[in-house]
């Protein structure tokens, strides 16, 4: 009787980017790490913006015949393919730029099919020119059998089986930072923020319409999660407009390939720069920012921000670290009357000494709403403690998203959430947790409730997790932000019932030496059995 044939295994994307990885590692003149992640990047970017032209041809042909009409018909075709237009993002590919045609090609042309695909992509739409370098596969010039076995690894890609509902130009770029372990570009904003911890500011903030700005926005995850949350929500990503800054080139180019692939509108400003040194969106207010700034910044300062308009009201953050100056940044980016911010930073900037002036008028002019402190496993790049903060230029209530708010001026919110690590990750190289949508569910609806008409803010508490607190204990405390300071944290040994406890003890031990008297006496009578005579 023949064999079953064994079923295909489930295609797995680190497998995919491992081989790319051993093959473009072992080619010849394939370049730096980041020429690597570059190529990398760019051949999954052709691969799911040519998928998703595919998909939009087939719903357009499906919907002429709905419509009683032949596509197949010359001049159904000359009016609805040759210039196709689409309403979800999706781009009309020419010819040369399509991934059937890149895929087709002979391994001895594909350096320069590619380059030519890039060349047509930039030129042809605004939003793609800068996504990439031109040239990038011309120059490097890999052996035919090289990039042919690349892109055929990339061609295993499918957009249904790992981009729907993932960020996946981010998870590449994830997995490229993981796997090489880029320590030396920790400092230029090399992080990559994890799909859970993003959801969770989403869905504390509630970005689902209007301005949402991101001034360090490495590869656009910050944009992505929340386009996801307002197509779960409102179903129209038109309602919000997306604004950013990225300093790295590199990184740049991919945040705009990322939002390009998703079809989101988005300013990311015609060049890469520091947010500090050249405000790419200066004199522009948002309703919403969020933000992973890259931790503890060294040498972000310059001697032309001695005297700048977003420190003015405040101090001058110190030169050693770059953590006050992106919270007052983003502050002079907000809109007056309702801007929300959620941003992360390290923990140390919760009580630092040298902040304490700028920390305390921040919490005086009532622009500090919440403080969370996360797991330190959820961060792969990292092993910094990290804190949301949540700024709000309301707090005074009002109607807001449908619920009605109470006025929680001078309370701010710690909520403390680093004993939520029973969700490991597995195959990591180290202890990885990540939040469960029922944990994202819970910490938002912590934040939600204590905004909320009826609560009292001064006893809103719950032990070793959250506590709401007045402006004047904090002062107490010397305008520390840490949550350990406030949040009460029981002792469980006081639970204890030490005399009861030693008793049972007692009873176990007394129990233990009599089984191992009675074991040892029916040894020795097994071995007198036996004929060895023991005493």
């Amino acid at each position: 009787m023949a064999r079953k044939k064994k079923s295909e295994e489930k295609l797995n994307l680190d497998a995919i980017l491992f081989e790319c990885r051993n093959i473009l590692r072992q080619a010849r003149n394939s370049g730096s790490f980041f020429e690597k992640r570059d190529m990398m990047l760019t051949l999954v970017f052709l691969r799911f913006i040519g998928e998703k032209f595919e998909d939009g041809i087939e719903n357009l042909r499906n919907t002429l015949l709905d419509q009683g009409l032949n596509p197949d018909d010359e001049e159904i075709q000359t009016a609805f393919f040759d210039d196709a237009t689409f309403t979800d993002g999706t781009y009309n590919l020419p010819l040369e730029a399509r991934w059937s045609t890149i895929i087709n090609t002979p391994a001895t042309k594909l350096n320069v099919a590619l380059d030519t695909a890039l060349h047509s992509l930039a030129t042809s739409d605004k939003q793609l020119k800068g996504c990439f370098v031109e040239g990038t596969f011309t120059t490097r010039n890999l052996a035919a059998n090289d990039i042919k076995k690349v892109v055929d690894e990339v061609n295993k890609i499918n957009h249904k089986q790992f981009g729907e509902e993932k960020d996946l130009i981010g998870r590449v770029y994830e997995y490229f930072l993981k796997e090489f372990a880029v320590n030396a570009t920790k400092e230029e904003g090399e992080y990559y923020t994890p799909h859970d911890v993003v959801q969770l500011i989403a869905a504390m903030i509630e970005p689902f319409d209007g301005t949402l700005y991101d001034p360090c926005c490495g590869s656009g995850g910050m944009f992505i999660q929340s386009a996801e949350l307002v197509k779960a929500k409102r179903g129209d990503l038109s309602c919000i407009n997306v604004y950013g800054q990225e300093k790295e080139p590199a990184t740049h180019r991919l945040a705009k390939m990322n939002l390009a692939l998703r079809g989101i509108s988005h300013n990311l400003g015609e060049e890469c720069d520091s947010s500090f040194t050249h405000d790419l969106h200066r004199g522009l207010y948002f309703d919403y920012i969020m933000a992973n700034p890259p931790f503890n910044l060294k040498g972000w300062y310059d001697e032309n921000l001695k005297h700048d308009a977003r420190w003015a009201d405040y101090a001058t953050p110190p030169e050693s670290n770059a953590n006050y100056a992106w919270i007052l940044h983003i502050l002079s980016h907000l809109k007056p009357l309702e801007g929300v911010a959620g941003f992360l930073l390290a923990n140390g900037a919760l009580g630092d000494s040298d902040t304490v002036e700028i920390r305390k008028k921040l919490i005086q002019n009532d622009k500090v709403e919440a403080i969370v402190v996360f797991p330190r496993e959820l961060f792969i790049t990292t092993d910094i403690s990290v804190t949301l903060w949540i700024l709000n230029q309301n707090k005074k209530g009002g109607d807001y998203r449908g619920r009605n708010l109470r006025n929680r001026e001078h309370e701010i919110l710690f909520v403390d959430l680093r004993t939520w690590t029973e969700n490991p990750v597995k195959n990591e190289g180290k202890k990885k947790v990540r939040l469960i949508p029922e944990q994202i569910r819970r910490a938002a609806d912590i934040y939600h409730n204590w905004q909320g008409v009826g609560v009292d803010g001064l006893n809103y508490a719950k032990p070793e997790l959250y506590r709401s607190v007045g402006m004047a204990e904090i002062e107490q405390k010397g305008w520390s932000l840490v949550p350990s300071k406030y949040i009460e944290f029981i002792d469980h040994d006081l639970e204890i019932d030490f005399p009861s406890e030693m008793v049972r003890i007692q009873g176990e031990m007394r129990e233990l030496m009599t089984r191992e008297k009675q074991t040892q006496k029916m040894l020795v009578d097994a071995f007198k059995g036996i004929g060895y005579g023991i005493e």
